[in-house]
């Protein structure tokens, strides 16, 4: 049993190193997830984990792998750029893609992420990135339908009188 009387690092750690209080009180299960404003079934997990008594199962336990390279003022400066826009960076479109982003805090922040790991953090903070549309801009839709409807049609029944037996 082990039991040290450290503060908790978040209110959510807090909560459960409180609802382990309330179990060691006496308290119903029940009764605890009601005051903690929490279901019964994360009481029970909470309780199941801490087991004999072992609280540090309780306790936060801080992310693996390094920290990130991008201080906080970084990331609110990229998010700012991002809100911005592409074009306004030189960026033909106005769709981030991760290279792009990339590119953008390699040049402006002067960090070097692989675009993998770019995708991952924007996912993170909340933002998607895009694909670019490969179509061409000059596309006309009703030129296409047109064709499709018109000329396709007529092209397969001169195909269909035309072919014979593929083994000549």
């Amino acid at each position: 049993m082990t039991q040290t009387n450290t503060s908790p690092k978040d209110w959510l750690e807090g909560r459960r190193l409180r609802a382990w209080e309330l179990k060691q009180a006496g308290w119903k299960q029940c009764d605890i997830a009601s005051a903690l404003g929490v279901s019964q079934g994360a009481v029970s997990q909470w309780m199941q984990r801490a087991g004999d008594g072992d609280i540090d199962a309780l306790r936060s336990v801080s992310p693996p792998g390094a920290p990130s390279r991008l201080k906080f003022w970084q990331q609110l400066a990229l998010m700012e750029m991002l809100v911005i826009g592409a074009e306004a960076f030189g960026f033909r479109g106005a769709v981030w893609t991760g290279r792009r982003v990339t590119a953008l805090i390699r040049h402006h922040l002067g960090i070097g992420y692989h675009p993998g790991h770019v995708t991952r953090l924007l996912k993170r903070w909340g933002f998607t990135l895009q694909k670019p549309s490969r179509q061409a801009r000059q596309r006309d839709e009703e030129a296409i339908a047109r064709w499709r409807e018109e000329t396709w049609p007529a092209l397969k029944k001169r195909l269909k009188l035309k072919s014979g037996p593929s083994s000549a």
